[in-house]
């Protein structure tokens, strides 16, 4: 990291408090409302005009947001949007035992001065939205299949009330409008931009991402920036592998990390589904995976994370679904002599 000045942000609805360290060393703690005016009260009293500051703050959803783009936009400013789960096991490694806005403030200025300073990249308006969109739908799509739920119940009730009948009716028509709204929404963002737009298109080539499916991965994978890797996608997806072992007595079930966006874990979830039905690369791969004696759960997820793969290599050489780049299938030919 350079040299300058660094601060810790915590963040909640209302209140923004800030740690730095002062003159000789002291600790600096300061309040600010959590709105325009204070994201500009915040600015003057770090004083970026004759030094760069350094500010980390958790990724804390709509809440941080405003003051993420805010900083981001201010040229003394580098901002870093670390993962909440990192910083807390940062907390538990400085022994902290309490909890609240300024011990965590002060945590996360000790976390940014001592681990690797990753800048957080603002994404475009356009992009942003798509996020915005992409997330309520989920939201929406989620009560729907509760009401759906409902109305199941409803239906093989013999008491059930004639009113709930029609309430339950009635909110799954406009949950149903709703989304559609939605959906129109988010492809008008998608074909606003000309990449978000053809790699839609390159999702839609691949099994068992249709529409709704192709908006939500797509949203959640623009907010990335576009240096990383295959294997960092992975990881910002939760995907990879947890292994939990010590010496020869501890060794417990590998499992995925779920550190990571558990919206793209969601919206992976029935496409992959669909793929090892359908897919006959995928489905080859999933029976393949059962076939080593891996639960189908486990295999499910394996596939979910082939997929990612694909989907990188699909958006970097702007190629269509290829199975055969996934898992080549094993011919009758070439199994011949060996079943012989």
């Amino acid at each position: 990291m350079d040299n300058g000045k660094v601060c810790g942000l915590e963040v909640s609805a209302q209140e923004l408090v800030a740690a730095w360290e002062g003159v000789r060393g002291r600790a600096v703690l300061r309040r600010f409302a959590n709105t325009a005016a204070g994201h500009g009260a915040l600015l003057r009293t770090l004083g970026c005009e004759g030094e760069t500051v350094h500010v980390c703050m958790e990724a804390t959803g709509v809440y941080g947001l405003d003051v993420a783009l805010f900083l981001s936009q201010q040229p003394n400013v580098q901002l870093m949007v670390a993962n909440p789960r990192a910083v807390r096991h940062f907390a538990h490694a400085l022994l902290k035992r309490s909890k609240n806005d300024q011990i965590d403030a002060a945590v996360l200025r000790e976390f940014a001065a001592r681990m690797p300073f990753t800048r957080w990249a603002a994404p475009d308006r356009n992009t942003l939205e798509l996020w915005q969109i992409a997330r309520r739908l989920q939201a929406l799509t989620r009560q729907r299949a509760a009401e759906k739920n409902r109305r199941h119940a409803a239906g093989v009730s013999l008491v059930m009330a004639v009113c709930v009948r029609r309430s339950i009716q009635r909110t799954l028509r406009s949950l149903d409008a709703e989304i559609r709204r939605l959906r129109r929404e988010a492809l008008a963002r998608i074909s606003g931009e000309p990449q978000l737009e053809k790699r839609y298109r390159l999702l839609r080539t691949m099994p068992g991402v249709g529409e709704a499916s192709a908006v939500q991965i797509l949203a959640e994978l623009a907010m990335l920036p576009g240096d990383r890797d295959v294997r960092q996608w992975v990881a910002f997806a939760g995907l990879d592998p947890r292994e939990y072992s010590s010496g020869t007595s501890v060794r417990k079930r590998t499992r995925i990390s779920k550190v990571g966006n558990r919206h793209l874990r969601h919206a992976l979830f029935m496409p992959a589904l669909v793929a090892s039905r359908r897919d006959p690369y995928l489905r080859a791969f999933y029976e393949h995976l059962l076939a080593m004696a891996k639960r189908k759960k486990v295999a499910l997820v394996a596939v979910a994370r082939k997929m990612l793969h694909a989907i990188y290599g699909m958006f970097r050489w702007h190629k269509a679904y290829d199975g055969s780049l996934v898992f080549p299938r094993r011919t009758s030919a070439a199994a011949g002599p060996a079943a012989a």
